[in-house]
């Protein structure tokens, strides 16, 4: 597989989120399934590895440790802290000491001695970010982690964590329907030489193609408090699914393949880290390296799916307090 940057490191060019395996879309796929998903990414050439504390409440980053600490020298490791499981329940907290407990739990639970990137998950509104990175710069001069990220800041909070210390990755969903970046994150990143990450380049199973009927979503799963996959906005989106379904068929790649291939012609610094639950589907993150989209594509592709003809807000109103990213 092709590669790219982040910070130090050289990377496939299409990393594997590891969120699903684990947390957030109902119940997770049976552990011999996340596995087979886990190897299939590796030896189809990814390797970057993206987790979180919070995943699973650490179970994420326990099946990373079971089934890949064997093979940790073949790929990039990347963690977050800043917003864990505290008794059951999802918590913001960047305070220094919670950092450094953090981390060292999730050591233990990835089954290392360092994190190659780790990242600020949410920026804790009470903390200043100066300060939150200063502890995971600490953890950095200990050897604990080799270098440091943010998740969903905006520019201006990017900057001034960068001048703490060098931030190596931003990540921020980024996707056709999801175009916040572009307002400024993108370029800042650009400018810095900051590796872009983008999650749910799939824009969350929905440019997978296959996500046709909301309603039957499990109770548990995070997209019914998401705008976009109410019944009515979902059914007003699903008219835009099929004219990209449409530029798939007619390139005779998958919609995922499609999805992604937009993203990187997007920016050599940008690096998506899609997930999937199923091993058959690893190929359709594989092949979009190997898509080339001439102009005309891509200026028909920006015109079907953008911030104007996408329905229904990136998150509810209560989450988006929790976000520093710039919205439109």
């Amino acid at each position: 597989m092709k590669t790219r940057r982040i910070g130090p490191f050289e990377v496939s060019t299409i990393g594997l989120g590891c969120m699903n395996l684990s947390h957030a879309y109902g119940t997770p796929p049976p552990r011999d399934v996340a596995a087979k998903v886990l190897h299939g990414a590796l030896d189809g050439g990814i390797t970057l590895f993206d987790t979180a504390a919070l995943y699973g409440f650490g179970a994420n980053e326990r099946l990373l440790g079971d089934v890949m600490s064997h093979h940790r020298e073949r790929f990039v490791l990347t963690s977050k802290c800043g917003m864990q499981g505290v008794d059951g329940v999802r918590v913001i907290d960047g305070r220094p000491a919670t950092i450094r407990a953090s981390v060292e739990a999730s050591l233990a639970r990835l089954r290392t001695d360092v994190i190659d990137v780790l990242c600020l998950h949410r920026l804790d509104a009470k903390v200043p970010v100066e300060d939150s990175v200063g502890a995971m710069a600490e953890l950095v001069r200990a050897g604990k982690v080799r270098a440091l990220g943010l998740s969903e800041v905006s520019a201006a909070t990017l900057k001034r964590a960068h001048a703490v210390h060098p931030i190596a990755a931003l990540q921020t969903e980024y996707s056709l329907w999801t175009r916040n970046p572009e307002i400024a994150v993108l370029d800042a990143c650009r400018e810095l030489g900051i590796a872009f990450v983008a999650f749910s380049p799939l824009a969350r199973g929905f440019l997978g193609g296959e996500l046709r009927d909301v309603s039957k979503l499990e109770p548990k799963d995070i997209r019914r408090g998401m705008p976009r996959f109410s019944l009515e906005n979902y059914a007003a989106n699903l008219r835009l699914l099929d004219g990209f379904q449409d530029e798939a068929a007619r390139l005779n790649c998958a919609p995922a393949t499609l999805a992604l291939a937009w993203l990187l012609h997007q920016g050599e610094h940008i690096v998506p880290i899609p997930g999937t639950s199923k091993p058959e589907h690893l190929w359709e993150l594989i092949a979009a390296p190997k898509l080339e989209l001439d102009g005309s594509t891509l200026k028909r592709l920006d015109a079907l799916i953008n911030r104007q003809t996408v329905s229904g807000a990136r998150y509810n109103a209560a989450t988006q307090t929790e976000i520093d990213t710039e919205e439109f």
